[in-house]
């Protein structure tokens, strides 16, 4: 037996003022823990000492949020510690450089130690340097120390398609490299000596973070690759393993107790955070309580 339109009306009008009440519920809930969270990066409450991971993965770029974080973390005592987990090809050389920088900020302070997955390779492997202790797996494929710039050229396709490029540049080198003419020479010898010059910064990083001699370090670095046992070999690493013997290294060296958690880097701020999750839990609230009960019966409801 269906409910008279009336009853049907007050229950709907009940579900929504519980609905409002539960979603203000909620806020209030993560509105304190966002004071408390506050507080606690403000030194007020106290943190908990902990080892703080960095995971990088994929291309590397240069990120803003990224490089705060770790600025924030070399002054934070709550953090021992830092690991950084790796598993990327590289990226571009000022993502790897700002990355390297501020890690060696972190490293001025307190540990850093490496951990390398499957790939930490080019700028993956200058995000290692600053590390005091670097780990890999046997088989991970890390080194290609080197830079590459890549271009192409679609001059002679274009012209048996009877197209011609138009081109007004201020100097014969600003087009170089340019898809629509061949390299010339003198464009050849720039982008060469642009590219030695990056090289020469990728190599004095690895002479400084792995104590190598400069003829040793320009050797290692043409641009090959190296497995993770070759890498240990040359002295690109320093042991085989993973988090636990990274975290076991810690204890012993550097005084950093293996039961400490291990937390993520946050890159977004706990407001950031709270407001994400406090509005998904609305949201979801709303639309179970409107979408599930309420509104099918809504449409149905028969009028007299």
């Amino acid at each position: 037996m269906s409910l008279e339109p009336d009853l049907l009306a007050d229950r709907r009008r009940l579900r929504r003022r519980l609905t409002l009440w539960r979603a203000l519920a909620i806020l209030a809930v993560f509105g304190a823990i966002a004071l408390v969270a506050g507080m606690r990066g403000s030194g007020v409450l106290p943190g908990g000492e902990h080892v703080l991971r960095l995971p990088i993965s994929g291309f590397i770029a240069e990120d803003r949020r990224v490089i705060e974080a770790l600025d924030r973390a070399a002054t934070n005592a709550s953090v021992r510690a830092v690991i950084v987990a790796i598993d990327s090809p590289g990226g571009t050389i000022a993502g790897g450089e700002a990355l390297h920088g501020a890690l060696s900020r972190v490293a001025a302070r307190k540990p850093v130690v490496a951990l390398m997955g499957a790939t930490a390779a080019s700028a993956g492997y200058m995000a290692a340097l600053p590390a005091a202790r670097i780990f890999a797996r046997d088989s991970t494929l890390t080194g290609s120390i080197g830079v590459l710039l890549q271009s192409f050229d679609v001059s002679e396709l274009m012209a048996r398609l009877g197209v011609t490029a138009q081109v007004i540049a201020s100097g014969p080198l600003k087009d170089q490299p340019s898809l629509f003419r061949p390299l010339s020479a003198e464009g050849r010898a720039a982008l060469d000596r642009v590219i030695q010059d990056l090289h020469a910064q990728f190599v004095a990083m690895v002479v400084t973070g792995r104590r190598m001699d400069g003829d040793r370090a320009r050797a290692l670095a043409d641009g090959r690759v190296f497995t993770g046992r070759q890498a240990l070999e040359v002295g690109l690493i320093d042991a085989i393993g993973g988090e636990r013997e990274a975290r076991a290294w810690l204890a012993t060296e550097r005084e950093v107790p293996e039961g400490l958690p291990v937390r993520d880097i946050q890159t977004r701020s706990t407001t950031e955070r709270l407001i994400s999750q406090a509005t998904e839990g609305v949201m979801k609230s709303l639309l179970s309580e409107w979408l599930g009960v309420d509104a099918p019966r809504a449409l149905w409801q028969p009028s007299r």
